[in-house]
């Protein structure tokens, strides 16, 4: 099926860690050289673009998990395993974020009832 990630495993997760280790270590030589130009510095993403992009991400991961669930209920030949994965990375995520709404929450209410 195309647009279903596949789960990433444990060795290629060390890969990518090790291709970003060389990378940073290329970035540092490349840094300390004599006559280097300066690095240009990246602006930080904004609290909201971020919450965005994770807001983003939570919801394909339901679309997905909805999508994968439908086709195995269509009698689709779709991996049982890759259905209930799918619905619990759905499910992690959302309650995540139900977290993190949580504590954004209760800090703005800390915040509000602080004496000024």
């Amino acid at each position: 099926m195309s647009g279903v990630a596949a789960p990433m495993s444990v060795d290629r997760v060390m890969a990518l860690r090790s291709q970003i280790l060389e990378r940073n270590a290329a970035l540092a030589r490349a840094n300390q050289a004599p006559g280097a130009a300066p690095a240009v510095e990246a602006k930080p993403a904004s609290f909201a673009s971020t919450m965005e992009d994770a807001f983003k991400q939570v919801n394909a991961d339901q679309s997905q998990a909805g999508a994968l669930s439908e086709a195995y209920e269509r009698g689709e030949t779709v991996d049982i395993a890759k259905v209930m994965l799918a619905r619990q990375q759905a499910s992690v995520g959302f309650e995540a974020t139900l977290q993190v709404r949580n504590k954004i929450l209760s800090a703005y209410r800390d915040i509000m009832s602080m004496p000024v």
